[in-house]
């Protein structure tokens, strides 16, 4: 399928944390002077100075709050349209955090942030202490909170990684790059780190629920073990090789493995393809012409049978092996669309 480039360029957006960061700046700015800055604008760790209009302001004894609704750009992301509310009070010890309605607290460890603490990564905090300093600020509590944060949380890896109550507020540039991969695999990685934390000796990368539901289901594993791996194989396995898990297994659809076992490590439809000269090699001569007229991969596997299944598992597993490079025992299982394992390479 030919697939046309878009004709203007994708429109980026703002982090959760450039929105806070900004909020907090409008709410401290009003809490000093009486007066919400609207728009607000801030300086991002590159430099750039996006500024954000208000939709929330408010201001009492001692406090004031701001709210600015997340702009994702051309960005899928869940937190597009969602109010991000800063409410800036007088008092504590430096500049302190707390979790808001709809902001999520750590409850494990691996994280960047510890346990018990709000789900407020390193650079947002980083970037909100710097507009109180910048203010003239000293002693100030900073709650972010996220109507509807909750449920907005649940469509994200937060439940599995043990941040509980809501979303949390990220971004290291404060920018949001249409489609980008980096978010996801960032969050396998963190996915990773945790595991690790737990002390777990067995997690698994799977390219979509289906596979995932099966193999968590075949090895009895806890949800935290699950590495919502999609179509990144290599950004999950360059990362276990560097922070290493005992046995990693592997799992997907015959589509997602055929490519794997070619040897492709992102598995995008748009970015790697089933090449079907490759597969017609795998199969007995009087098939071959049919392996080659097949529209799909599962069509290839309907004509030649489960036993290439097995093949390509064993192939798949060849090079998930030499990514890992002896720092995990693995295996590849493959999974058909109604959820039944077909083939185990160990």
């Amino acid at each position: 399928m030919r697939i046309e480039k878009p004709q203007a360029p994708l429109r980026r957006g703002w982090t959760t944390g450039a929105c806070a960061t900004a909020a907090v700046k409008a709410a401290y700015t009003a809490l000093l002077s009486g007066t919400f800055p609207d728009p607000v604008t801030i300086t991002l760790p590159k430099g750039e100075q996006p500024s954000f209009p208000l939709v929330l302001e408010e201001k009492g004894q001692g406090w004031a709050r701001a709210g600015i609704v997340k702009d994702a750009g051309d960005d899928p992301d869940v937190t597009h349209g969602a109010t991000i509310i800063a409410t800036v009070r007088h008092g504590g010890k430096g500049v302190t955090f707390k979790a808001g309605a709809g902001v999520g607290t750590v409850t494990k460890p691996g994280l960047p942030i510890a346990v018990g603490q709000a789900a407020i990564n390193p650079v947002p905090r980083a970037m909100m202490a710097a507009v109180i300093a910048e203010l003239g600020g000293a002693d100030v509590e900073i709650e972010i909170s996220i109507p509807d944060g909750a449920a907005i949380a649940e469509k994200t890896w937060n439940p599995r990684l043990g941040i509980i109550g809501g979303l949390s507020i990220l971004g290291t540039t404060g920018i949001v790059h249409p489609f980008s991969c980096a978010a996801w695999i960032a969050s396998i990685h963190r996915g990773i780190d945790v595991a690790r934390a737990m002390g777990l000796e067995h997690v698994a990368g799977c390219t979509g629920s289906t596979s995932e539901d099966a193999v968590q289901a075949h090895f009895n594993l806890p949800l935290e073990a699950m590495l919502d791996m999609g179509d990144f194989a290599g950004g999950l396995l360059k990362y276990l090789r560097v922070n290493p898990i005992p046995h990693v297994t592997i799992g997907g659809g015959f589509g997602k493995m055929v490519k794997l076992a070619q040897g492709a490590m992102d598995l995008h439809s748009g970015r790697s393809q089933v090449d079907f000269q490759w597969l017609a090699q795998r199969v007995c001569p009087s098939l071959k012409e049919q392996v080659l007229a097949a529209n799909t991969a599962q069509h290839v596997l309907e004509i030649v049978g489960l036993g290439l299944a097995e093949i390509i598992a064993a192939e798949a597993l060849f090079h998930v092996r030499k990514m890992l490079a002896g720092s995990s025992v693995a295996d590849i299982v493959v999974i058909d669309r109604a959820g039944k394992i077909i083939a185990h390479a160990t």
